[in-house]
């Protein structure tokens, strides 16, 4: 059992009867004349039956009490305004551990831990909470202006650390008492701390003051006559209201002083594993705990669903998947071992495995909103993009505030069904409920850049920057949108800041070169943006094409043709058939301009022949109407009989200037004789 350390020579001062001890408390209070302190060691409990017996057998003597909270500071001031409007004789003082428990927990210290310590907390007040300060340096004052008695029940981890924080003022006392709690008390009060009042839900609920009298509440039985298993329970319970409260240090602390105390405390395994896995990222440490749960309880679905989670937590997901099937041997309604299991079948690209998870979930616990939008997301991977917006609504229905459900829904609705409109009114819910939402404000401005809405677009692009400033794709979708409005400068500085933090982006590469090349002549710059580009990404077609643009604004028309060859080979390989014609259109007009007739004839048999692969490509040629006429009466076939000559060479003349149209139709006559 786990026993107290202290320099205090308890046997020496503390009376070994307790009624002999009661009643020398009774006559030092009596006999006191002016100032005199008394300490008397006990629980809580055993304190307020003290008192109030104190109360009635001090006939003659005037009595009050004073209960410090843990925000208290000022002890003489406390006294001083009591003393003045009830003018009693004795003053029974409670509470003082309190604001020692809240001074070493906002340290980050667990006084519990301490007191175990030769000489814990420290010697002196130098760095000691307010209130010991304040009862230190104002003992002359007290002295001096009150002529009572202060008698201070303390439990004794809180009268070891008053010991060695507030020496000088403990030196003063007349004397000190020690008293047991009844056996029958104390199991009463273990009963109601270990089990009437376990209730992690309340403990999260509690606020720091709360907290601090509940532990407070706990150590003062800690060191009282208790069995092994009633001790590990304490401690137990002190690491769960720890672990509610976010102080997870000390709560792995108390649960490993419940495992030294009882090492086969399956429920302190579990518990250490939580707060290792769930608060510490200690994923590994945190099976460890779990597995040492599964050797004392090899049934325990707890402990097998929590494995689970710190193997999914380190990407393990094969076998995480394996953990949760385990628990769900033991107990097969275990609803978040269902729903975890379609997380990490999500992971590993096994969408339908993992739908069918959700759904035995969802048959557990038809009103849990996450299982509904983990759902959505599965159908959203296998593109079944209704049903996934049917399973957002549904998650919607029980949380209408899930905002990461209405971003979902709204991404799906532009990315894949073009409602834009719909879209943006689903961002701005995910908004209203959460307007730091980045996501949701960058959906938002790509929804209305969509609708052609640039303005809007650029305010929503900014909003989602001014959350997360090194969100490159929104510097870059924002670039786009000063682009489309033609403020050139601005989209260039916005593609800067985009490459400031990903420097490899070749599409803002890409689009800082067009606008250096299209719209500010700056064919240098631009070339180099483009090899930018090309660096990071070798196959970008877009780039080639566009570096070909810029070398033939230059002059350099062979390097040209080299770049738009490279860019036509590309595309090809990718079936990118508009492309292949852009690129063989900008190929027949630097040939053309070099005098290379053949080649300029062949390259319009290769773009006419891709233009032909769609029926409707008169139509979509861009060229004025009777241009398209003429097209379109060359395709008979008597025109094409009687003039020797089909639709490609139409093409050809019609691309060309004037001198070169009769130049290649002199060479078609000589061939035709």
């Amino acid at each position: 059992m786990a026993t107290v350390e202290t320099d205090f020579d308890w046997d020496a001062e503390v009376q070994a009867d307790e009624e002999s001890a009661y009643q020398s408390l009774v006559r030092g209070i009596e006999r006191s004349q002016g100032f005199c302190l008394q300490f008397v060691q006990c629980t809580p409990i055993k304190a307020k039956e003290i008192i109030e017996r104190l109360e009635t057998d001090l006939v003659g003597c005037k009595t009050a009490r004073l209960v410090i909270d843990a925000d208290m500071n000022d002890f003489y001031q406390q006294v001083s305004e009591r003393y003045q409007a009830e003018q009693f004789d004795v003053l029974f003082v409670q509470g003082l551990e309190d604001p020692m428990l809240a001074y070493e927990q906002r340290q980050g210290k667990d006084i519990s831990e301490l007191s175990r310590q030769k000489g814990y907390g420290g010697r002196g007040w130098e760095n000691v909470p307010l209130i010991l300060g304040n009862i230190n340096l104002s003992r002359e004052k007290l002295r001096d202006d009150f002529p009572l008695t202060l008698v201070f029940f303390l439990p004794e981890f809180a009268l070891n650390y008053f010991i060695r924080r507030a020496p000088d003022f403990f030196d003063w006392r007349s004397n000190t008492f020690s008293f047991k709690t009844d056996e029958e008390q104390l199991k009463t009060e273990y009963q109601r701390l270990a089990f009437e009042e376990s209730d992690f839900d309340k403990y999260r609920r509690f606020s720091p003051t709360e907290r601090v009298v509940k532990i407070k509440e706990i150590i003062s039985y800690l060191n009282e006559v208790l069995t092994d298993e009633e001790q590990a329970n304490l401690w137990f319970e002190k690491g769960a209201i720890h672990g509610a409260g976010k102080e997870y240090k000390e709560a792995l602390a108390s649960y490993d002083e419940a495992l030294e105390i009882k090492p086969d405390f399956h429920k302190a395994w579990n518990s250490r594993g939580i707060i290792l896995c769930d608060n510490l990222d200690k994923y590994k440490e945190a099976i460890v705990s779990f597995e040492e749960a599964l050797k004392i309880k090899s049934d325990y679905h707890q402990a097998c669903h929590n494995r689970g989670v710190a193997l999914f937590n380190l990407g393990r997901y094969e076998e995480a998947i394996a953990s949760y099937d385990k628990a769900l041997e033991i107990k097969p309604d275990h609803y978040y071992s269902w729903h975890n299991r379609g997380v990490a079948l999500r992971q590993l690209g096994r969408y339908e495995e993992a739908i069918t998870s959700y759904d035995k979930a969802l048959e557990i616990k038809p009103d849990k909103h996450e299982a509904w939008f983990n759902r959505g997301n599965a159908l959203d991977d296998l593109g079944r993009k209704e049903e996934a917006i049917a399973s957002y609504d549904k998650a919607l229905e029980i949380k209408p505030d899930k905002h990461e459900a209405w971003n979902a829904r709204g991404a799906i609705l532009y990315d894949n069904l073009g409602k834009y409109e719909e879209a943006i009114i689903s961002f701005e819910k995910a908004l209203e409920t959460q307007p730091d939402f980045h996501s949701a404000w960058f959906n938002r401005g790509v929804a209305l850049s969509n609708l052609g809405r640039k303005e809007e677009a650029i305010a929503s692009y900014d909003k989602a920057l001014e959350i997360k400033p090194d969100d490159h794709q929104a510097w870059y979708n924002r670039g786009n949108a000063l682009n489309d409005l033609g403020r050139k400068e601005e989209a260039i500085a916005s593609y800067g800041q985009a490459l400031e933090i990903k420097p490899d982006k070749h599409e803002a590469w890409n689009a800082r070169g067009a606008i250096l090349c299209d719209n500010l002549g700056k064919y240098e710059e631009a070339i180099i943006s483009f090899e930018k580009a090309l660096e990071t990404q070798p196959d970008f077609h877009s780039a080639w094409f566009n570096r070909g643009v810029a070398l033939s604004n230059l002059g350099r028309k062979e390097e040209a043709i080299l770049s738009h060859e490279k860019a036509f080979d590309i595309r090809n390989q990718l079936g990118d058939r508009e492309g292949m014609i852009q690129s063989a259109q900008a190929l027949m007009g630097i040939h053309q301009s070099l005098g290379n007739m053949r080649q300029v004839l062949s390259w319009s048999q290769q773009m006419t022949d891709l233009m032909q692969e769609d029926e409707n490509w008169i139509e979509k040629f861009p060229a004025p109407k009777w241009m398209k006429g003429l097209l379109t009466f060359s395709q008979k076939g008597f025109v094409q009989s009687i003039l020797g000559i089909s639709a490609i060479v139409i093409v050809a003349l019609i691309m060309l200037p004037f001198n070169l149209c009769v130049f290649l139709w002199r060479k078609i006559r000589n061939v035709k004789k």
